[in-house]
């Protein structure tokens, strides 16, 4: 019995490891416009999981690309919500977050950005590392999550390929090799040439939305190739590639996996160059699922037990049901329906009878999922962002803050016939993470606060739009939200709370928070009070 049990363990381990190297779990982060949910879309299409492709331009959408599901977004042509889709690809199981773009959506892909183990960096030719491609890479850089740069839109005119390079370099401290590179641009654009595997793909087809029949090329001196694409256009790419050789380091997979060196790709998602040469790099070169820091200790993947944490909560996917989805990143172990695991927050054993799996909007009930997974659990108000669930072990995973809010306006009920509607929607909202909630101690008037002044019309139209209720909005000066804590026999905090009552709060955690109207009086607070501690995440 006891050697039976010692096969069943040794198969599972087994069995568990050959899962998590199949899977693949990236985000998609770029400025806004750079082309990263054409991208995505593109990459679902060369995976197999699509047959043809929403094309997003211009603010106006020709067809609804399959990641931009919440009718808002349909409207205004941008990401507001990061999207999870799943596919298979040669054996692999690849899971992708595209993210907003938007700066004022910039909360959501920071706290997307813990679930992944690796991404991918649009950059628009045209436009170069402009200032949120620069914000996201640094908390990537922080993380020391393993990057590849596609430049995108090569069919435009744009910047030259080298100029590039080193924006790249110098803007955003990254060591770069490419690994593809393009032949001609805009008007004389003619393809890309893969690097990493000494090809080139062309693309018989003028229509974007589909894949067209290809003839790979081997050999830059295949008289087929050089009528294709003309004997200048040859003659210039090989002195590029003997550039890239004297100056770019070779590609080493170790250095790119500890966030030492960073794969470039070229390419124009819109006309299918250079996508595939992407993927098909990627699922060779790009991390398995990661250990993970909790509270306690580091968990590894392949440990027996399970181990997940909500990094997003997305209310209404469906509006004619009200119904609200919790993604859950499985960390390590089996996640397996119908079995009960621990919510450690609320100490509650749960159950969950219809685990989903994803493709945009579209769901699917899974039996088994694994390490690197991004599985979605249909939520009546249990969870939170930032909840682990476990099988059983108390442990907390860390890194999922919420930010300190820059924009501030009273939330106020446009119609009391509605009152509980709109405090549902609220309270809704506020637990998916696009905006935060403060009560103030004094009167219970409620603030929202957020990241960028846009959150504040999609949390106006959500709540009418799927809870019949409206609000309209009241300026009020505030100058920084911070969340202020003490030692338990900090003398000071009394005083504080005493001289300061008219601007203190309480957020949805009944944490403390000070919401001070200048930096002058911030300032003074922390020079006055300096046995507090002011925080301006709220993960502490």
């Amino acid at each position: 019995e006891k050697l039976f049990r010692l096969f069943l363990f040794k198969f599972f381990i087994m069995s568990l490891e050959e899962e998590i190297k199949k899977r693949r779990t990236f985000g998609i982060i770029s400025h806004p416009d750079a082309g990263k949910t054409t991208l995505t879309e593109k990459l679902l299409l060369f995976g197999g999981a699509i047959n043809e492709a929403g094309a997003v331009k211009s603010n106006k959408i020709k067809k609804t690309a399959a990641s931009d599901f919440m009718e808002i977004e349909r409207q205004r042509g941008i990401s507001v919500s990061t999207s999870v889709l799943a596919f298979n690809f040669k054996d692999k199981k690849i899971n992708i977050l595209d993210t907003p773009g938007h700066k004022d959506f910039a909360e959501d892909t920071y706290r997307t950005l813990t679930a992944v183990d690796s991404v991918i960096v649009v950059i628009d030719v045209a436009k170069g590392v402009e200032e949120q491609t620069e914000k996201l890479v640094e908390v990537c850089r922080m993380r020391q999550i393993p990057i590849i740069i596609f430049i995108n839109k090569l069919d435009r005119e744009g910047k030259d390929a080298f100029d590039l390079l080193d924006e790249v370099e110098k803007k955003l401290g990254l060591t770069v090799t490419p690994l593809s590179f393009p032949i001609g641009m805009g008007l004389n654009f003619k393809g890309i040439y893969n690097v990493w595997k000494k090809n080139i793909k062309i693309y018989q087809n003028d229509q974007k939305q589909i894949i067209g029949n290809k003839t790979t090329f081997n050999s830059l001196n295949d008289p087929e190739l050089e009528s294709i694409i003309g004997k200048k256009n040859i003659k210039n790419l090989k002195e590029e590639l003997e550039l890239i050789d004297g100056v770019y380091p070779s590609f080493e997979k170790n250095s790119y996996l500890n966030g030492d060196l960073h794969p470039v790709f070229f390419g124009s998602a819109l006309n299918n160059y250079g996508v595939e040469d992407l993927l098909e790099c990627f699922i060779e070169i790009a991390p398995f699922p990661l250990p993970k820091q909790s509270e306690k200790r580091i968990v590894e993947p392949k440990e027996e037990k399970f181990t997940g944490f909500i990094f997003k909560i997305h209310a209404n996917m469906d509006p004619n049901h009200r119904n609200r989805l919790a993604f859950v990143k499985i960390v390590s172990g089996t996640f397996k329906r119908n079995t009960s695991y621990l919510h450690v927050r609320n100490n509650k054993n749960l159950k969950f009878s219809a685990p989903n799996t994803f493709f945009a909007e579209k769901k699917e009930i899974i039996e088994v999922s694994y390490p690197g997974d991004i599985v979605g659990l249909h939520d009546s108000g249990n969870f939170k962002i930032g909840d682990t669930l476990t099988s059983g072990e108390s442990l907390n995973f860390i890194g999922i803050p919420n930010f300190s809010p820059e924009h501030f306006r009273y939330i106020n009920n446009k119609n009391p016939m509605k009152a509980k509607q709109l405090e549902k929607g609220i309270n809704q909202l506020m637990d998916e993470g696009i905006a935060q909630l403060f009560v103030l101690n004094l009167n219970g008037r409620k603030i929202i606060g957020t990241v960028g002044a846009l959150q504040f019309d999609v949390i106006q139209y959500r709540l009418l739009n799927e809870y019949g209720a409206q609000c309209e909005y009241e300026n009020i000066n505030i100058y920084k939200a911070c969340w202020v804590d003490g030692d338990k026999d900090c003398s000071s905090m009394d005083d504080f709370i005493r001289k300061k009552q008219k601007y203190l709060a309480s957020d949805k955690k009944g944490k403390l928070v000070y919401l001070s109207d200048s930096e002058f009086t911030l300032k003074m607070a922390q020079q006055n009070y300096s046995d507090l501690k002011f925080h301006f995440t709220s993960e502490f």
